[in-house]
């Protein structure tokens, strides 16, 4: 029997998903539902951004509704430290590569995510920045040798691979953008989820989440 799978496609340096970060996590709590993860790489190659004033300007507003919305604090030493560093570059493809390494090597790529967006928004860390991402995956538990291998390995073309699988996904379901939560309900069917009804409200998410899966007999 094939259970239900959430598909999220995101990327790390995407204030909606770090405002959605709560319910990936309230999916990830339903017996039986897997939430397999897509980094859309949102700012790679010609689309990575140096931090500007302009930019600041540009994503403070978004921001502040962000965490009106869901909860999601943004930190001092985001808003007025990273965000006034006008020598840090915003770059998708480092954190989507530590993610995956993560995954491939313990599991934990959903717990990268979720680390690599508290680094950005909260403690204003550089995270297309190696060391950065090195120290994060330590503090998750993984092996830093082990871990550089990992991310080494995911590098270049594979996390290309991956990005390119990602947005041709978000293609073929009609997403408007990131994030974008898709359910497998096991037989092939996918189906958009409306997360804006959610926000700020994992636990309604969870419940129906929950519904769906125990239509479907998932195991514990």
């Amino acid at each position: 029997m094939a259970y239900p799978t959430l598909h999220y496609i995101f990327d790390p340096l995407c204030g909606w998903c770090y405002g959605a970060a709560p319910l990936v996590e309230a999916a990830r709590a339903v017996p039986g539902l897997t939430v397999a993860f897509h980094g859309g790489g949102m700012m790679t190659g010609s689309n990575r951004r140096q931090i500007t004033p302009a930019w600041r300007g540009y994503v403070l507003p978004h921001d502040r509704r962000i965490e009106q919305l869901s909860g999601q604090p943004f930190g001092d030493a985001y808003v007025n430290g990273l965000l006034n560093d006008t020598t840090a570059m915003m770059d998708s493809e480092p954190p989507i590569t530590a993610i995956l390494a993560a995954e491939v090597l313990a599991g934990k790529g959903l717990d990268m995510l979720q680390r690599v967006q508290r680094a950005h928004y909260v403690d204003g860390l550089r995270i297309a920045d190696l060391p950065v991402l090195l120290a994060l995956a330590q503090e998750l538990g993984m092996d830093g040798a082990a871990f550089e291998a990992a991310y080494a390995r995911q590098a270049g073309a594979a996390t290309q691979r991956h990005i390119d699988a990602s947005r041709a996904l978000l293609a073929r379901v009609g997403g408007q953008g990131f994030p974008t939560f898709v359910l497998d309900d096991g037989n092939g069917k996918l189906s958009v989820i409306d997360i804006g009804e959610f926000l700020g409200q994992p636990a309604k998410l969870q419940a129906q989440l929950g519904g769906v899966c125990d239509a479907h007999g998932c195991a514990l």
